[in-house]
Parts: structure tokens; sequence; C-alpha cells
């Protein structure tokens, strides 16, 4: 039992409303009956647009990114090979030092 069906008047205009809707409908060349699945196909279909007009942007630039990845990956497996003798360099310098200490006390030796 509908909460209506204990105030007749009120069911009364119910039911003419819902009437009067499918006469319009009816007048319109609309199934009433179809209108709410009208409706929500339409809104299915401009919630699926903006969902897609958000996500392919991304998308794009995943892609674009994805590329650049690689290219700097190989940028920086070349510069680590160019630099790869920078790992010996304390020691050049250690034997640099002592190179110069070794100079120095030759110079003094010498009278310089």
């Amino acid at each position: 039992m509908t909460p209506l069906a204990f105030w007749p008047a009120a069911a009364q205009a119910a039911q003419a409303a819902q009437a009067a809707q499918a006469a319009r409908a009816a007048q319109a060349g609309e199934d009433p009956s179809l209108f709410g699945w009208h409706l929500g196909l339409a809104i299915g279909l401009a919630i699926v647009v903006v969902v897609v007009a958000l996500v392919v942007p991304i998308l794009l630039l995943a892609h674009r990114i994805g590329r650049q990845a690689a290219a700097l990956d190989e940028a920086l497996r070349q510069a680590e090979h160019n630099t790869a003798a920078l790992g010996g360099l304390r020691e050049t310098i250690e034997h640099a030092g002592a190179i110069v200490d070794g100079l120095r006390r030759a110079r003094t030796r010498l009278g310089g």
C-alpha cells in the first residue's frame, strides 16, 4: 500500500499528474516509459565523453614522458661511461702530490 493511499485526494492528484505527463509525451511522439532510459543514456554518454577528454591527454603525456625517459637513460649511460675515469682521480692527485713533494726536496737539495 502506498503512502498516498491513505489520502485519496493526494492519490488522485498524483494519478492525474502521471496521466498528464503521459499525455504530453504522447503528443510529442515519445513513449513515456522510455524517457528515463533516454535521459540515463544521455547522461552516461556525457560522462563517457568527459572521462575520455580527461584521460586521453594524460595518456599522451605519459607516452611522451616514456620516450623522453628512454633518451634520458641513454644520456645518463653515456655520462657514466665518460666519467668512469674520474674514479681514479684521487689516486692521481695523491701521486701528483708525491711528485711535487719530491721535486721540492730536489730543489731544496740543489740550493734552489
